[in-house]
């Protein structure tokens, strides 16, 4: 892989194989050990929060979001928004808040997420008006995901970072998950395109639940491991719930997926993955019940067109070796 950093970690009926490589020399630290910006791949932690959060009885499914994060009285398809259609990319609202780019185009390529806070992410969900009748239509959103992150955080009076950790993350055993940046020795630096200028840490600001995970490659890998032995953890009926498909949609309603996970058939079983990138890193997880493997790959590049990093991590995990 045409990277600086490259990581693969990969397990079978928990059996781990885990490969470094990558195009610059190694750094003091060594590359498995370092944190690696998750983006959109966070959204499965997300959605395993909520899941939990629906099974001990603290909120449904069915809660309308505005009811925990506003106390005037909303109409229309706003107030019809649930905390499910948010995880699942069916609430309507666009893939990032209307006023977000013109803040956002300056620093595209580095953190165009850190100037937009979360009481704004807020705000402008109260003042959105959905598209579509919520439920309806399949839509890509981090602007919704984000809000859902927000709205459990006002539901249970508990702010993200505390939220997250407390009930997914520590269950789990993820001692090596953080949700912020911490330095050179703790993180893996990414790169743009060329794969030689260094971009800086990504700074989140409001959209944490769509993209703030950073972690190491044997904290995903156990976070994925989890789902093919969820008995063996605290989260059982959570990760129970994640794996049942929820929608269908495209060509022949052929895309399926679950509460968190998009799910792909395979001739034995099926593949459940998420993908994700920062401006200078990628990452794909994934895991497949019927052969016992898991998969969390990384790369400190952001690719363009074609990705290679997303279709090999895609193969690896479809055909096993």
């Amino acid at each position: 892989m045409d990277a600086p950093d490259t990581v693969v970690a990969y397990s079978r009926d928990g059996r781990r194989t885990v490969r470094c490589g990558g195009t610059a020399p190694p750094g003091p630290v060594p590359r498995d050990l370092l944190r690696y910006e998750l983006g959109s791949a966070s959204k499965p932690y997300t959605g395993l929060l909520l899941a939990e959060l629906v099974r001990s009885g603290e909120l449904s499914g069915d809660d309308p979001a505005v009811a925990h994060l506003d106390s005037g009285h909303r109409h229309g398809w706003l107030a019809a928004i649930t905390l499910t259609h948010l995880i699942t990319h069916t609430a309507g609202l666009p893939p990032l808040p209307r006023d977000f780019y013109r803040q956002a185009l300056p620093h595209w390529t580095t953190n165009p997420y850190a100037g937009y806070p979360p009481e704004r992410v807020v705000r402008a969900f109260l003042r959105s008006r959905p598209r579509h009748r919520p439920g309806t239509r399949w839509r890509y959103s981090n602007f919704g995901v984000s809000v859902l992150g927000h709205t459990l955080a006002a539901a249970t009076a508990t702010p993200w970072e505390e939220l997250l950790t407390g009930r997914v993350l520590r269950p789990l055993g993820l001692t090596d998950t953080a949700l912020r940046p911490e330095g050179p020795g703790t993180d893996a630096t990414g790169h743009k395109v060329d794969a030689a200028t260094p971009v800086p840490p990504l700074l989140i600001g409001g959209f944490q639940a769509a993209g703030a995970v950073r972690t190491t490659p044997y904290d995903a890998l156990a976070f994925v491991e989890a789902h093919l032995r969820p008995a063996a953890t605290p989260l059982a009926e959570a990760l129970g719930a994640v794996l049942r498909p929820v929608l269908r949609r495209g060509w022949g309603h052929r895309h399926v997926h679950t509460l968190t996970w998009f799910r792909h058939p395979t001739d034995e079983g099926p593949l459940y993955f998420h993908a994700g990138a920062t401006s200078g890193q990628q990452a794909f997880i994934g895991f497949r019940p019927d052969t016992g493997t898991a998969l969390a790959a990384f790369c400190t590049r952001r690719h363009r067109g074609g990705d290679p990093f997303v279709a090999t991590a895609y193969a690896l995990l479809q055909d096993p070796p």
